[in-house]
């Protein structure tokens, strides 16, 4: 067995993305919460916060996986489509993947191998698959996290059909 002072032992890297999210909503019964941010909705575990307020979110680079076609049959809640943006080379036997996921982005720490495997190149079109988000508990200001799109009202709807 290696030990962690063994020159054969990976070396591992800590990458971390954080950035700014609205808890949307709250589902007790399954203990689940959404969260929007500017790549699109997580699902974590319950929040201890109000729906609409802004909090703040990391992903550790080691709980996100990439797929290249929509993943489907996964027991993983959070799949977002996106594009690798960026491919660092670190020392084997990691790379790390940086995707865009619209206005967010969210690095992947995968093997060199599996970059060869899939073929990943900057400007393909990828999954990210996260595994885990932590809230950090630390609360925003609110016009730093994303607003929820509002869908029109009966009025708005009432006038464009004439």
């Amino acid at each position: 067995m290696l030990d962690k002072t063994s020159p054969l032992f990976a070396q591992t890297h800590h990458y971390v993305s954080i950035f700014p999210a609205r808890v949307l909503r709250h589902d007790p019964d399954i203990g689940l919460s959404t969260l929007l941010f500017a790549g699109g909705e997580l699902r974590v575990p319950l929040v201890d916060a109000v729906v609409g307020t802004a909090i703040e979110v990391e992903i550790d680079a080691r709980d996100v996986s990439i797929a290249l076609s929509r993943p489907m049959d996964v027991s993983i809640l959070n799949r977002l489509p996106g594009a690798i943006v960026e491919l660092d080379f670190l020392p084997p036997p990691f790379t790390r993947a940086r995707l865009s996921l619209g206005g967010a982005h969210v690095d992947a720490l995968i093997t060199h191998e599996s970059v060869e495997r899939l073929a990943l190149v900057e400007g393909l079109s990828a999954w990210a698959m996260i595994k885990t988000v932590a809230v950090s508990g630390r609360t925003l200001d609110p016009d730093e996290a994303p607003l929820p799109r509002q869908w029109p009202t009966s009025d708005r709807t009432s006038r464009a059909r004439r």
